[in-house]
C-alpha cells in the first residue's frame, strides 16, 4: 500500500464475523443499505460480492464486478511491471486503514481493510469499506503528505552529505593512481572504471542534494509560458520522430512569476520525457490518440491568490493509483528495471516547491497522467 497508514482496525472474528459473513450475503438488505461501498474478496484480490453503493460509485452491473480483480475495479488496472500494492497487500491478510485515492470509485475516500477470521484461524474473505473524504480531511492528508515529503528531503539530504565526502576521496585517489599507472595497462583500465563510477555516484549525490535543500533565492522576472515553448523547442524533432503530437492551450494573458529560467525548463522537460516514455509503451504505432496537451494560463485559487496554472497531460499508460503517492519519492520509479533513476520527479518536485509552489499528479491506467503545476503569480 502506498498512501498514509491511519491507524489499525482489529481483525473481524468471533461474533463480528457471523455479522460480517451475514452482509455478505446475496440479496442480503443490511449488506446492500449501508451507504459506504463495500466490496467483499478473497486475500489474491477477487472480489466475490459487493453492495449497491459500491456498483453505484463504480457505476457497473454486478455481472461486471463479481469474479474482477479489486485493483482493476477501484484503481482502473495495474502496469504489467508492477504488482498492484493492494493486491499484494491482502495477501497477508492484515488489517489496516488508510487514505487513498479510488478512481474506479471517482473521489478521495478512506479504505478500511478488516480480514475475516474462519473458525479453523485461516483468512478466506477480506471485507473492504470505503467512505469518501471530506475536502478537511482530503486537506489533512495534503499537509501530512507535505511534511512527510519534508523529512524525506531531511533524510536525503543527510545521507547525500555522509557519502559526498568518501567518493570524492576515492575519485581523487582513484585519479592520483591512474596518472601514475602506464598506459593501456589492466590497471589503468580499472581505475579510470573506479573514476567513472565515482562520478555516476557523485552526480547522483548532487541530485540528491537538489531535491533536498532549497537553492539560493532568484529574483528575475519569467513568463512561463516562453520556458513552455522554449522546451518544446529543444524537444519537437524527437517527439515529432516518434509520431507524437503536442497540442499547446496557452493562455493570452501575462503567466509571470519569480524565479529560475534554468531550474523550471529542467522541470518541463524532465515531465515531458516522462510523458513521451508513457506514449511509446502504449503505442507502438501510429495513433491519433498519441498526444501530449500542455495549458499555461493564470487562476485565482480557493484562497484568492493568484497563481500560474501548468498541466501536461498525456494519454500514454497511465500510473498505477496505488503508487502515485510515492512518484516524488527519491529512487522510486515506474519505468522497468534499467529504464530511470527515480530522481527526476523528486529534483522536480524539489524545484517546484522552492519556488513556492506545488506539483501533484492525476492519473488513471490506460487512460492518461496529468501533471498538475501551480506557482504563485509574478505581482507585477
Amino acid at each position: 500500500m502506498t498512501a498514509e497508514k491511519i491507524h489499525c482496525c482489529k481483525t473481524i472474528n468471533g461474533s463480528s464475523k457471523e455479522i460480517a459473513t451475514r452482509l455478505s450475503g446475496e440479496g442480503n438488505e443490511l449488506f446492500h443499505a449501508i451507504q459506504d461501498p463495500v466490496f467483499v474478496v478473497t486475500p489474491d484480490g477477487t472480489i466475490i460480492d459487493a453492495n449497491n453503493s459500491a456498483l453505484t460509485a463504480a457505476n457497473k452491473e454486478s455481472s461486471q464486478i463479481i469474479g474482477k480483480g479489486i485493483c482493476k475495479i477501484i484503481h482502473g488496472g495495474s502496469s504489467p511491471h508492477i504488482q498492484c500494492p493492494l493486491e499484494e497487500f491482502l495477501l497477508t491478510c492484515k488489517p489496516t486503514v488508510e487514505e487513498t485515492t479510488l478512481p474506479g470509485l471517482s473521489g478521495e475516500y478512506l479504505l478500511t481493510i478488516s480480514p475475516v477470521n474462519e473458525q479453523d484461524g485461516n483468512v478466506k474473505k477480506i471485507i473492504l469499506i470505503a467512505r469518501e473524504l471530506t475536502s478537511d480531511e482530503m486537506r489533512k492528508a495534503d499537509s501530512l503528505r507535505t511534511a512527510q515529503m519534508a523529512a524525506i528531503g531531511e533524510l536525503a539530504a543527510g545521507v547525500a552529505h555522509e557519502v559526498n565526502n568518501p567518493i570524492t576521496g576515492i575519485i581523487n585517489f582513484a585519479q592520483l593512481l591512474l596518472d601514475d599507472s602506464e598506459k593501456n595497462s589492466l590497471q589503468a583500465e580499472l581505475l579510470e572504471r573506479i573514476v567513472n563510477e565515482g562520478e555516476r555516484i557523485a552526480r547522483i549525490i548532487k541530485n540528491l542534494l537538489s531535491f533536498a535543500r532549497e537553492s539560493e533565492k532568484v529574483e528575475a522576472e519569467i513568463e512561463l509560458a516562453e520556458v513552455i515553448k522554449n522546451s518544446l523547442a529543444l524537444v519537437a524533432h524527437q517527439f515529432k520522430k516518434d509520431g507524437i503530437a503536442i497540442v499547446t492551450e496557452i493562455s493570452a494573458e501575462p503567466c509571470q512569476i519569480t524565479g529560475n529560467f534554468t531550474q523550471l525548463q529542467q522541470v518541463i522537460l524532465n515531465l515531458m520525457s516522462n510523458a513521451r516514455f508513457a506514449l511509446n509503451e502504449r503505442y507502438q504505432t501510429v495513433s491519433p490518440d498519441k498526444k501530449i496537451t500542455i495549458s499555461c494560463s493564470t487562476i485565482i485559487n480557493n484562497d484568492g491568490d493568484k497563481k500560474v496554472h501548468v498541466s501536461i497531460m498525456d494519454s500514454g499508460t497511465g500510473i498505477p493509483q496505488g503508487i502515485l503517492k510515492r512518484l516524488f519519492d527519491p529512487f522510486f520509479t515506474t519505468k522497468p528495471a534499467g529504464k530511470g533513476t527515480g530522481l527526476g520527479l523528486s529534483i522536480s518536485y524539489g524545484i517546484i516547491r522552492d519556488h513556492g509552489g506545488t506539483i501533484k499528479v492525476d492519473s488513471i491506467m490506460h487512460q492518461y497522467t496529468k501533471m498538475i503545476i501551480e506557482l504563485p503569480a509574478s505581482n507585477c
